[in-house]
C-alpha cells in the first residue's frame, strides 16, 4: 500500500542517513524525517512520496528518544549548518562511527572490524577557526549574516553561532553595521548585482591572531578607512584586513585577486609543533585540537623510520607534509592552489625543514610524473569528491608499499578503498575523528598496504636533483614548449636542448637533470637557430 501525501502516520526512528536525517519504515516504505533521534516514537506527516522512498516531518513526538536533548542553538530547526543539535554528543559519535563503518562495508566491501573506533572532540562549541558568512537582507530589508537554510539560498540570520569563534561573530557584526550605515549593498545572486558576497574570518587557535577577508563583487566601496578603524577597535586580535574581488556568476566564495586593506596578508598559527603562515586560499583544518590528533594518527599509520621518501598529495599549506618530514628522509608535497604552495614553501623554510619539496600541480598529473621515483609511503588528503580517476591510476602505477588516506567523506573513501583493494592493496586499519561536532561531517584515516614486496622488483633510488621539477612551477611544460617551437618555427627540439637554454636563462632546472654522466662524456649542444626559437617560447609563456 502506497503512503499518502499529507497523511499522518505513527512510527519509530531506527537509524540515521549519511546527512543526519532520521530514518523510519512505515508500511514497508523507507521514510526520511529530519531533526529526529533514534528511538523517537512520533507522528509524522508525509510531505513527499517518490517511487521508492518518502519524506516526512514530525507533527508530534509521542515518546522521545533517550538520546534526545534540547538544542542549545535557537535556530537549530532552521539553519542548515548543524543537524545534530537535538541529540547527545555520545549519540552523535555513535551515528558517525556507524556511518563510516557502513560505508566501508557496503560501498568498500571491507571488514567493518578494521574501523577501530572514533575519536570525539574535547569541545562541541566555538571550535571552528574559519567562518564564511553569506550576506543578504531579511524580509524587513535589514542586512543580515548567517547560514543558508537546508537546500536553499535563503539566509537564516545568525548573530551568535555556537560552533564559530566568538571573534568571528564580533567581526561580522562590525561589517553589518558599516554596510547599513554607508548603504553598502549585499550581493544578490539572482539579480547579479550588489557588493558584499561573504564575510570570511579565520582565527589562529595558538597564535591568537585573526584575519578578515571581505569578498566583494565590486572594486569600489565607500568609507573603507572607517571600516578598518572600527574593526581594529572591536577586534584587537586582527592582524590583517583583506579585500577579495569576486565577480563570478557562480557560488564559488573566493575570487582570484586579494588586496590588503590593512596589516599582514597572511595569518600565523601553530599546529603539530610547527609554525604556519596561511593565505585565505590555503586549506587548514577548521578544528585545531582534532587536527593535531588526526595528523598524529596519519604519521603513526605511515610507520616512518627516517629512511623513507613520502609523497603528500593535496598538501595544502604543508601541514601534514611537515609532520611527515620530521620522521622521513624526504617529504614531497603537491597542491593545485598556487597560493597554498607558496605558503607551504615558506612554512618549510620557517620551520627549518630542509628535507621537503613542494610543487604546484594537479594531484593526478603529479602522481603520474612521480610514479617512477620510488615512493615508499603515499599520503592523500583529497577534497570531498575523493580521488579522481587520474590520481587512482597513478597510485596503481606507482605501487607504493603503503597508502595513508585521510578522508572527509566516508562514501568516496569507501569507493576509492574498493578500487585500490581490487588492485592488490589490503585495508589494514582505520580510525574516525570528529572534527565537526554537531554536523554530519566526519574525518577518517585509513592505512592500506601492498603486502610483501615482490622479490623481482628492484627498489629505485632517486634524487629530486636528477629530475626537472620545473614542470610543476610557473611557466610551461616541455611538451608545451616543443609544440610552440614546432608551430612557430617548424623546428623540433628535445628536452635536452630546452634544459640547456633554461640554464642559460637562469630558469630553475633539476641540479643534475640532463647533464653528462661524467666529465669525459660528450653531449650535443643546442644549435643557435633552435636556441633562438626556444627563447621565443620562453618569452611567450612569460618565463623570461
Amino acid at each position: 500500500m502506497d503512503l499518502q501525501k499529507n497523511k499522518v502516520y505513527r512510527c519509530q526512528i531506527t537509524d540515521y542517513t549519511a546527512d543526519g536525517t532520521g530514518f523510519a519504515k512505515i508500511e514497508g516504505r523507507a521514510v526520511f524525517v529530519p531533526r529526529t533521534a533514534v528511538g523517537d516514537q512520533c507522528d509524522v506527516r508525509i510531505v513527499k512520496v517518490t517511487k521508492n522512498v518518502a519524506f516526512g516531518r514530525v507533527e508530534k513526538i509521542i515518546v522521545p528518544s533517550a538520546q534526545r536533548t534540547a538544542p542549545a542553538c535557537p535556530v537549530a530547526d532552521k539553519c542548515g549548518g548543524c543537524c545534530y543539535q537535538h541529540i547527545t554528543y555520545e549519540e552523535e559519535l555513535r551515528a558517525k562511527e556507524k556511518k563510516v563503518r557502513d560505508a566501508l562495508t557496503r560501498i568498500g566491501g571491507q571488514d567493518g572490524a578494521k574501523l577501530l573506533g572514533i575519536t570525539g572532540a574535547p569541545t562541541t562549541e566555538h571550535y571552528r577557526n574559519k567562518a564564511q558568512y553569506p550576506v543578504g537582507r531579511n524580509k524587513e530589508g535589514s542586512i543580515v549574516t548567517g547560514f543558508y537554510r537546508p537546500r536553499s539560498h535563503d539566509i537564516v540570520p545568525v548573530e551568535k553561532c555556537l560552533i564559530q569563534s566568538e571573534t568571528a561573530d564580533k567581526i561580522a557584526a562590525v561589517v553589518r553595521e558599516w554596510m547599513t550605515e554607508f548603504s553598502v549593498m549585499p550581493y544578490d545572486y539572482e539579480k547579479k548585482r550588489g557588493t558584499i558576497r561573504h564575510i570570511y574570518v579565520r582565527v589562529g587557535e595558538k597564535s591568537g591572531e585573526s584575519q578578515l577577508t571581505l569578498i566583494s563583487a565590486t572594486k569600489k566601496m565607500p568609507k573603507l578607512d572607517v571600516l578598518v578603524e572600527r574593526l581594529r577597535a572591536a577586534a584587537p586580535s586582527l592582524t590583517g584586513i583583506l579585500l577579495n574581488h569576486n565577480q563570478r556568476d557562480d557560488n564559488v566564495i573566493l575570487g582570484n585577486r586579494t588586496d590588503v586593506l590593512w596589516g599582514e596578508p597572511m595569518l600565523e598559527d601553530r599546529l603539530c609543533g610547527h609554525t604556519f603562515l596561511l593565505s585565505p586560499e590555503a586549506f587548514y583544518q577548521v578544528n585545531h585540537a582534532q587536527a593535531e590528533r588526526l595528523y598524529a594518527c596519519a604519521v603513526d599509520y605511515a610507520g616512518l623510520t627516517g629512511e623513507e621518501t613520502v609523497l603528500d598529495l593535496y598538501c595544502g599549506a604543508g601541514t601534514i607534509t611537515l609532520a611527515l618530514a620530521e620522521h622521513a628522509k624526504t617529504a614531497i608535497g603537491v597542491e593545485i592552489v598556487p597560493e597554498a604552495i607558496e605558503n607551504a614553501k615558506r612554512n618549510a623554510l620557517r620551520n627549518g625543514m630542509e628535507n621537503t619539496e613542494f610543487f604546484c600541480a594537479d594531484a593526478g598529473q603529479a602522481a603520474q610524473r612521480l610514479a617512477k621515483c620510488g615512493i615508499d609511503v603515499l599520503v592523500v588528503d583529497p577534497p570531498r569528491k575523493g580521488l579522481d580517476a587520474t590520481a587512482r591510476d597513478a597510485i596503481l602505477k606507482m605501487q607504493p608499499p603503503k597508502v595513508v588516506y585521510v578522508s572527509c567523506d566516508p562514501a568516496t573513501l569507501a569507493r576509492d578503498v574498493a578500487e585500490l583493494c581490487g588492485a592488490g592493496y589490503t585495508l589494514e586499519k582505520a580510525q574516525a575523528f570528529d572534527l565537526f561536532p554537531r554536523t554530519f561531517h566526519v574525518e577518517t584515516v585509513v592505512l592500506l598496504s601492498k603486502g610483501e614486496v615482490d622479490s623481482k622488483k628492484i627498489r629505485v633510488e632517486f634524487s629530486l636533483e636528477d629530475m626537472d621539477m620545473s614542470e610543476f612551477q610557473d611557466g610551461a611544460t616541455y611538451t608545451q614548449i616543443k609544440d610552440y617551437v614546432l608551430e612557430h618555427s617548424g623546428l623540433k627540439v628535445s628536452n635536452l636542448y630546452i634544459s640547456q637554454i633554461k640554464r642559460k636563462c637562469g630558469i630553475e632546472v633539476g641540479k643534475n637533470y640532463n647533464l653528462p654522466k661524467s666529465e669525459d662524456s660528450r653531449q650535443p649542444q643546442c644549435p643557435p637557430e633552435k636556441e633562438k626559437a626556444i627563447r621565443e617560447a620562453f618569452k611567450y609563456f612569460g618565463m623570461i
